[in-house]
């Protein structure tokens, strides 16, 4: 199938629908977590005391940069279009879902998404973990090689390939893991083009 005619689509969110501000190594700092730990399961390892204070600094943290956000290249020209054309669409983040409905609206895109279609680490496992597209797929009724998987990071392909799903990698120059891509787009301009919708 090609991408024109798909018709479930998951979006990664903070550095795919908006421009990305997080600074990763900054917060690993503030935290003090070692630069080579990912954050979500650094903190998911440790005593429930100590893991609670760095979540709520995590999350509001988190929270001003939710405000701030601006929307990457094309991105609401994309989602409208889709939208346009009835297709499913739904946001797969490591963000939390409280603060992806904050940024969502902050840059326009609110009325894009069903909230219960969009899903925060808190209401599936993180990428590249398959289970939230997996549960996407089943709430959607499609198979999941139906779904299209959009985001700037491997972790997003890397879902998509375990899911069974079709992973588009977007907002990076030159593709790094073109093994785990199905479509490489520099941005969700040149990805609308590209599908000649």
């Amino acid at each position: 199938m090609n991408f024109a005619q798909a018709r479930h689509w998951v979006f990664d969110m903070d550095g795919t629908l908006t421009i990305a501000v997080h600074d990763f190594p900054a917060i690993k700092r503030a935290l003090d977590i070692p630069e080579d730990d990912d954050i979500l399961h650094h903190l998911a390892a440790l005593p429930a005391d100590e893991a609670a204070g760095k979540r709520a600094w995590l999350l509001e943290h988190e929270r001003e940069l939710a405000y701030a956000a601006t929307p990457a290249p094309g991105a609401l020209e994309l989602l409208h279009a889709l939208r346009d054309r009835g297709c499913r669409l739904g946001v797969l983040t490591r963000n939390a879902h409280e603060l992806a409905l904050v940024t969502l609206q902050a840059v326009g895109m609110g009325d894009c998404f069903a909230s219960e279609d969009i899903l925060g680490r808190d209401e599936a496992p993180p990428k590249p973990d398959p289970g939230g597209l997996l549960h996407l797929a089943e709430k959607w009724s499609v198979p999941p090689r139906e779904l299209v998987m959009v985001g700037d990071y491997r972790f997003d392909l890397e879902c998509a390939k375990a899911a069974g799903a079709r992973g588009v990698l977007v907002n990076v120059p030159e593709n790094p893991w073109p093994e785990l891509t199905d479509l490489h787009a520099r941005d969700c301009a040149e990805l609308l083009r590209k599908m000649g919708i």
